[in-house]
C-alpha cells in the first residue's frame, strides 16, 4: 500500500487549496479512507473521512462547510478540498486508508487506519 498526498502550501485567510492523494497497491474500492492533520505539539485529528462506496463522509466540526472529501475512482485518489482556509487549518496534513467495513461506515478515529502517507504540509498566513 502507497499513499502519496499533494497540493499543500502557503495560502492567504479566505484562500483555497485541494489535496490530493495518489494510492496503489491496493483495490481501491475496498478502504475507507481519511484526511487527518497534525499542528506542532498537537496530536493528530481528524479531518474528513469517506466510505468504501464514497457515498458518506463525515466532517470535524470546524471543517463543515469549507471542507470536502472525495474519491476519484478512476485515478485512484482521495481529494480534499479545502476553502475559506484559517491560520488554525496550519498543519501537516495526511491521508489514511484502511481495509474494509461496511460500504457505508466512516471512520473518524486516527487508530482506526492502517496506511498513512507522508504529509503534506498546509501553511495558512498572511
Amino acid at each position: 500500500v502507497q499513499l502519496v498526498e499533494s497540493g499543500g502550501g502557503l495560502v492567504q485567510p479566505g484562500g483555497s487549496l485541494r489535496l490530493s492523494c495518489a494510492t496503489s497497491g491496493f483495490t481501491f474500492s475496498s478502504y475507507r479512507m481519511g484526511w487527518f492533520r497534525q499542528a506542532p505539539g498537537k496530536e493528530r485529528e481528524f479531518v474528513a473521512a469517506v466510505s468504501r462506496s464514497g457515498g458518506n463522509t463525515y466532517y470535524k466540526d470546524s471543517a463543515k462547510g469549507r471542507f470536502t472529501i472525495s474519491k476519484d475512482t478512476a485515478k485512484n485518489m482521495v481529494l480534499l478540498q479545502m476553502n475559506s482556509l484559517k491560520p488554525e487549518d496550519t498543519a501537516v496534513y495526511y491521508c489514511a486508508v484502511r481495509y474494509g467495513g461496511t460500504a457505508s461506515y466512516v471512520g473518524s478515529r486516527v487508530d482506526e487506519y492502517d496506511y498513512w502517507g507522508q504529509g503534506t504540509q498546509v501553511t495558512v498566513s498572511s
